[in-house]
């Protein structure tokens, strides 16, 4: 039995970090539809839609840089609108959506993907810099 142990804390340690649960087909996928649905609520404009696809700290974070409340702040910031997505990249509970006009990244929470950051422009040797995301 002591030799199962380092086992199974090893296979709890692996699906801890990379999601057991959900394949990285399906959690792209999600990712994905999780991205699509914030840029289409800035479409509608939706802008309560938006804020609720916001993860807590970018929606905090938006609401205090602004110094307005998210549903006035989020249309203002402007995010690129994309026709569609390029490339998904999943790392665990962390995503980056790249699409013809943005980067995004989310977080998976206990509710589904959240962003954390969009209007997201790559800079050589350097993060990428971003329009709206957490702290």
């Amino acid at each position: 039995m002591r030799a199962t142990r380092p086992v199974v804390a090893m296979t709890l340690l692996g699906c801890a970090l990379v999601g057991c649960g959900a394949g990285v087909d399906a959690r792209e996928d999600a990712a994905s539809r999780a991205a699509a649905r914030f840029e289409a609520s800035l479409r509608a404009p939706d802008a309560a839609r938006g804020c609720a696809a916001l993860a807590p700290g970018t929606f905090d974070e938006l609401e205090r840089s602004a110094e307005q409340p998210c549903a006035k702040a989020l249309p203002d910031a402007e995010i690129p609108l994309s026709t569609g997505v390029r490339h998904v990249d999943v790392y665990g509970r962390q995503a980056r959506v790249v699409t013809d006009r943005d980067t995004l990244f989310l977080s998976s929470f206990p509710d589904g993907w959240k962003v954390t950051a969009a209007g997201c422009t790559p800079r050589p040797d350097k993060p990428y810099q971003c329009q709206i995301k957490g702290s």
